[in-house]
């Protein structure tokens, strides 16, 4: 049975007890009064105190939502690889579940950067979200051919099972950026990497403006 422990409230830190281990998640916002919930998730070796994923943080508020900003089980052990997708997506789709029962009702928007954004394109379907937000989408390895490790299937999945993709890239990203075709809207945000630290404001922007499109 999936717990969820140390919950104070609708702000600060809380527990959730999954199959593959316990995860931790920093809430914001009033689940009672929230128009939508935002659960935003690291990239493979990052944390959620990452730049873009605080600036979708801040777009999820200003907007009128809850949002969690999760670290996944095998963060919390200390690992940086994420292992068996199998795995990372069974464990997110009991988080989500989870998070669910705290803002009762409320839409499901769910994202991450990097692998945290595939994880989110992945669990779409499974999760229910209305929609997703992909930072810094790895398309494919740097030195690798796109046409042999494209990871773009994941976006069109999310896509057909309903969900409504965001994509938010760098410039310069050396993993590529989809196409126009890839997702329902993707950003471009000039002269910055896959680790989209600077131009917060355009970020908090994009998905600003986005988010009413979806809810």
């Amino acid at each position: 049975m999936l717990l969820v422990a140390g919950c104070g409230g609708d702000n600060g830190p809380v527990q959730i007890i999954t199959e593959g281990g316990a995860a931790q998640a920093e809430l914001e916002g009033d689940g009672a009064a929230a128009r939508f919930l935002l659960v935003l998730t690291h990239g493979a070796g990052g944390t959620v105190g990452a730049p873009d994923l605080l600036a979708a943080r801040d777009a999820g508020l200003q907007s009128g939502g809850m949002v969690a900003r999760v670290t996944q089980p095998y963060r919390v052990r200390g690992a940086r690889a994420p292992g068996s997708a199998v795995r990372q997506d069974a464990a997110w789709t009991e988080i989500a579940a989870a998070l669910r029962e705290l803002a009762p009702g409320a839409p499901l928007v769910q994202g991450g950067r990097s692998n945290g954004a595939r994880v989110a394109c992945r669990t779409a379907v499974a999760v229910g979200a209305r929609a997703v937000i992909a930072l810094a989408f790895p398309l494919c390895p740097p030195r690798r051919s796109p046409a042999a490790a494209s990871r773009v299937s994941e976006l069109h999945a999310a896509r057909e099972g309903g969900a409504v993709v965001l994509v938010v890239n760098g410039e310069r990203d050396p993993f590529g950026i989809p196409g126009a075709q890839d997702a329902d809207r993707v950003v471009v945000v000039p002269g910055e990497t896959h680790a989209l630290k600077g131009h917060r404001a355009a970020i908090v922007a994009a998905v600003t403006e986005w988010l009413p499109t979806v809810l």
